[in-house]
């Protein structure tokens, strides 16, 4: 792989993390109450069930480095294309368990 393309991936990625940094900044702002202005029914109710933990990018980055590392570049590669991806940042975040799922069993 070429240093313009690995450079032009670490761009990708950068930009895919302000992304997710400038969601976040968004997703704290816009639920950001003051405890005085919440009705005292809203504090006590808590939610009916409990959320799905969620599979970031940066776990199944980690998976995918460590089992090409280990000499599965290939079948790394392969899987990503399963995904219609040819890299990690080009896969929707809804099928990120999929692919973590499928990464840990290579």
């Amino acid at each position: 792989m070429s240093k313009t393309k690995l450079l032009l991936d670490v761009v990708s990625d950068l930009r895919s993390l302000a992304d997710s940094i400038q969601a976040v900044c968004n997703a704290m702002t816009s639920e950001d109450v003051s405890p005085s202005d919440e009705k005292p029914s809203e504090q006590k109710a808590a939610p009916a069930e409990h959320p799905k933990p969620t599979v970031t990018i940066e776990q199944i980055r980690s998976v995918l480095a460590k089992k090409s590392q280990a000499g599965k570049t290939a079948e790394v590669r392969e899987l990503l294309g399963k995904f219609g991806a040819t890299k990690l940042s080009e896969i929707p975040q809804d099928s990120y368990p999929e692919l973590l799922r499928a990464t840990e069993a290579l």
